[in-house]
């Protein structure tokens, strides 16, 4: 028999339990606090992934003077031969109609050069005229204030939106630049001086009289081939994600967009290509130069580049509707888009990564993007879903009025460019036989473009300017290794 004070006990508790009073089970210590994650900085002073081979499998091992005239490596046999093609066509002399090549002619009435090559030099870049030397690989774009139908620049009235420095047969050129300089003078933090050169812009021998007194003009050096594929398969979404109009981010930079008149398609759409993004994508850009550059008609853009105060111009013959044939302008388009990047050397030498480390810590990479996969670009699988290291974000940042030309063009204003991808900047010297750069080559070193910079990029020059010359010259070790 149970005792029946320990069976009272019992009762109870199970009473207790029945009725929801549980009692608390013993107190346990909390656990400490979770220590807080160690976050390392990144490390931009070591070679990562794909650094050497800057267009990803379409890189080249290529030097000299050739080095931005090869095909993308991963090109197959047919497509290569599509390459030589196209280059046939970048390459060719065009005559003014009527000529006994009729698949040549048409060129003018009134045009800047014979072929794309002779802008291009070896597919690099072009350079200001020297003293009293006419320019040749430079052209200054013409407008007066105001937008067009689309928001594009106003072609001044006579002259039309591009000056034209030469003129088939009885037709007379537009007119001649030149270029005088004024040098301004500067010191680094450490001392050392330096001095850049200002241009000033003269257009002479105007065959048509003055210009609407409120022209505005800009001059502009052509752009290197390279990449230019590569560059057209960075998605929209991406270029879109990176910018940053109200500087949301407070870092002082607010790239953005610009949006321009896509012709082929009939709406507005996202430009990519041009000195302030002006153009959607490599056909308009051909397109345009044909016309701008050749006096060329295409399926894109086919009226001739006369104004109706060029009477001769007018009256000049054609190389018929297009002067372009359709197989030529597929083949031009084809042969931009596939033009190979050099390789990379060096890379993983001290002095360049310490440059490639000072780059990053002085805010270069801001807009000078080092690196992006590619997307899908419909009939070009061997650009898409590359690891490319360009260095551009592609957008629009106001450089300050020390670079303005104070031209809009569509969302672009006056103090607007378009960041100018870096990859094969080392190259320059060898492929185009100088080393100026800036919209209109102003800038004789990598060194002198950096001191140009203003408005976004001040905080970066300025930065610049405080290092010391060991430092100074591993920057620009690192960007002559690009």
């Amino acid at each position: 028999m149970k005792h029946p004070v320990a069976l009272g006990l019992v009762l109870t508790l199970l009473g207790a339990a029945a009725c929801g009073d549980t009692p608390e089970p013993p107190s346990r210590p909390l656990p400490p606090d979770p220590e807080p994650p160690v976050v390392t900085p990144p490390r931009f002073d070591v070679v990562e992934r794909g650094e050497d081979q800057p267009g990803g499998d379409t890189s080249i091992a290529r030097s000299g003077p050739t080095a931005f005239t090869q095909a993308a490596a991963n090109l197959s046999l047919a497509r290569r031969a599509e390459f030589f093609v196209g280059e046939s066509v970048f390459e060719a002399d065009w005559v003014p109609a009527p000529g006994a090549q009729p698949e040549r002619d048409g060129l003018g009435p009134v045009f800047h050069s014979v072929s794309c090559l002779a802008c291009h030099l070896g597919n690099g870049r072009g350079r200001p005229p020297e003293e009293n030397e006419v320019a040749d690989t430079l052209l200054v774009r013409l407008s007066v204030p105001g937008a067009g139908p689309h928001g594009e620049p106003v072609p001044e009235p006579t002259y039309g939106d591009q000056l034209q420095p030469r003129g088939v047969r009885q037709v007379p050129a537009e007119g001649q630049v030149r270029m005088t300089w004024k040098d301004l003078h500067g010191t680094f933090a450490d001392g050392e001086p330096y001095t850049l050169r200002e241009p000033q812009l003269e257009l002479t021998n105007l065959a048509h009289g003055p210009m609407a007194p409120d022209t505005r003009t800009s001059a502009r050096v052509a752009q290197p081939m390279v990449g230019l594929g590569l560059l057209a398969a960075i998605p929209n979404e991406t270029l879109v994600e990176w910018s940053d109009p109200d500087d949301t981010n407070e870092d002082g930079v607010s790239g953005r967009v610009n949006r321009v008149w896509n012709q082929r398609l009939g709406h507005v759409t996202l430009g990519r290509f041009g000195w302030k993004a002006n153009q959607p994508d490599l056909e308009h850009q051909n397109a345009a130069a044909f016309l701008g550059d050749l006096g060329l008609t295409t399926s894109l853009f086919p009226q001739e580049n006369c104004t109706g105060a060029q009477a001769a111009c007018q009256s000049a013959p054609n190389g018929g509707p297009p002067e372009v044939s359709e197989r030529q302008r597929l083949a031009l388009d084809f042969y931009s888009h596939t033009i190979a990047v050099p390789t990379r050397d060096g890379v993983d030498a001290p002095q360049v990564l310490q440059g490639k480390g000072i780059f990053h810590r002085v805010g270069c990479a801001k807009c000078h993007r080092p690196s992006v996969t590619t997307g899908t670009l419909e009939g070009y699988p061997e650009l898409s879903g590359q690891l490319i290291w360009p260095y551009t974000d592609l957008l629009l940042h106001d450089l300050g009025e020390g670079l303005a030309d104070g031209r809009e063009d569509f969302l672009a204003t006056g103090r607007e460019w378009r960041t100018a991808p870096l990859w094969g900047l080392g190259r320059t010297q060898a492929v185009s036989g100088h080393t100026r750069l800036l919209h209109d080559g102003r800038a004789r070193t990598p060194l002198e473009a950096i001191l140009w910079h203003d408005g976004e990029a001040r905080p970066a020059k300025e930065a610049v300017r405080a290092l010391p010359k060991a430092e100074r010259e591993a920057l620009l070790a690192f960007l002559g290794s690009l």
